[in-house]
């Protein structure tokens, strides 16, 4: 099986197995952290883009937060599916790799345990695409699609984000959608790791600021009045 059929066929698998998905981690997501890692794939050397492909397509294969914190699920599933590709061993650990650790709350962690993560160009890259879908626009978009989702407030003045969270308090937060810009998305503009992803970053980052602005002057709209 050649590489290009490989990916033709994890597409078919993760359309189907997503189909029911919420909307920020479905298909479409899927789809987009696809395309950034090929955009950002174009300006980095020696990667192995059959490794970017499956990294990008496979991240969110079974998402912890919606299997009961299950954080190896994804990585199992994955594995299985390319062994079913006959896909070398090699190329599917990496896959896997890229799985368990390009998301945020993996480096929710001690300095002992960050010494011991994986690393490599693609999971840089994937890292990269995937953090560009979580802001921006779609990145607003997608954060109050899962606050809805999960029966959250919107906001709630009393309750102050939290800038030091544990990767387990992280997990459990059911703080209000708003307080998720400041614990996680935007600190993504300085965690990227390629020029590309910084340079795209940058004008998402500043859409969320300006975003935010917005909100806070027509949540209290007597405060200009003051």
């Amino acid at each position: 099986m050649t590489d290009s059929e490989i990916v033709e066929e994890t597409i078919i698998f993760v359309k189907e197995t997503l189909q029911n998905a919420e909307g920020g981690h479905d298909w479409f997501h899927i789809q987009r952290v696809f395309n950034n890692s090929m955009l950002i794939a174009k300006d980095e050397d020696g990667l192995n883009l059959l490794v970017v492909s499956l990294g990008a397509l496979l991240h969110d294969i079974a998402d912890a937060k919606f299997n009961d914190g299950d954080e190896s699920l994804g990585p199992k599933m994955a594995e299985n599916f390319l062994l079913s590709l006959g896909v070398p061993k090699s190329t599917i650990n990496h896959v896997t790799n890229i799985i368990k650790y390009s998301s945020f709350k993996a480096g929710l962690t001690d300095d002992k345990m960050k010494k011991k993560l994986f690393s490599s160009k693609e999971l840089k890259v994937v890292q990269d695409a995937d953090r560009l879908d979580a802001i921006g626009a779609i990145g607003i978009a997608r954060a109050f699609n899962y606050g809805g989702f999960k029966n959250r407030a919107l906001y709630d003045p009393s309750i102050a984000p939290n800038l030091e969270m544990t990767k387990e308090e992280y997990k459990k937060s059911e703080a209000p959608t708003l307080n998720h810009f400041y614990e996680k998305l935007l600190l993504l503009k300085d965690k990227m790791n390629t020029e590309t992803g910084k340079r795209l970053a940058e004008e998402r980052h500043q859409y969320m600021i300006d975003f935010l602005e917005q909100f806070y002057q027509e949540w209290n709209p007597l405060k200009k009045l003051s």
